[in-house]
């Protein structure tokens, strides 16, 4: 008994030794540091979103969040009209760019990609059009001296010759509302 007694006290300490040799002492730094990592930063906060033919119509609340890790960044979209969306954002540093995986309420999945371009996150990719075709889409984030950011959403049907507005809005760094 005594010898089943010392076998198993052994054995439980060669678990605990294997155990905490495997266990990391520190936690790594973020692999996700970078200063194209935080070149989005600007986008982060919780926003109401105005725009219309005045530039004054509420269109939608958006709150945007940084990962813990600092990673990504997960944006919440809530319209005036009830639908809502959501993102993932992230710059993908084995490629060089920034990718958005967007989906919406409706289903519709949009991947874009690109990074910044005169002091503006844009990004581009494309949905199917009418009949077969591809529509391109090309969303630009601005940000403004005053804190603000400009949204611009543009389409295109003809392969990117000419462009429309799909969505103009001013993102303002206002409490979240409208629960």
């Amino acid at each position: 008994m005594k010898r089943l007694s010392i076998l198993s006290g052994l054995a439980m300490a060669a678990c605990a030794s294997a155990a905490s040799a495997q266990a990391p002492a520190v936690t790594p730094a973020s692999a996700c540091g970078s200063e194209p990592h935080r070149q989005f930063d600007f986008w982060l906060g919780e926003w109401s979103v105005h725009g219309g033919p005045s530039g004054d119509q509420l269109q939608g609340y958006n709150t945007i969040e940084r990962s813990a890790n600092g990673c990504w960044l997960t944006e919440h979209w809530r319209s005036a009209k009830g639908s809502d969306g959501v993102s993932l954002n992230a710059w993908d540093a084995q490629h060089g760019v920034w990718r958005q995986f967007w989906v919406g309420a409706d289903g519709v999945v949009l991947r874009l990609e690109g990074g910044l371009q005169d002091g503006a996150m844009v990004m581009a990719g494309e949905l199917p059009g009418t009949g077969g075709t591809i529509q391109k889409q090309k969303i630009s984030w601005t940000p403004h001296t005053d804190g603000r950011v400009k949204q611009h959403w543009q389409i295109s049907d003809d392969g990117g010759e000419t462009w429309q507005t799909s969505f103009l809005g001013v993102y303002r760094r206002e409490p979240v509302t409208g629960e």
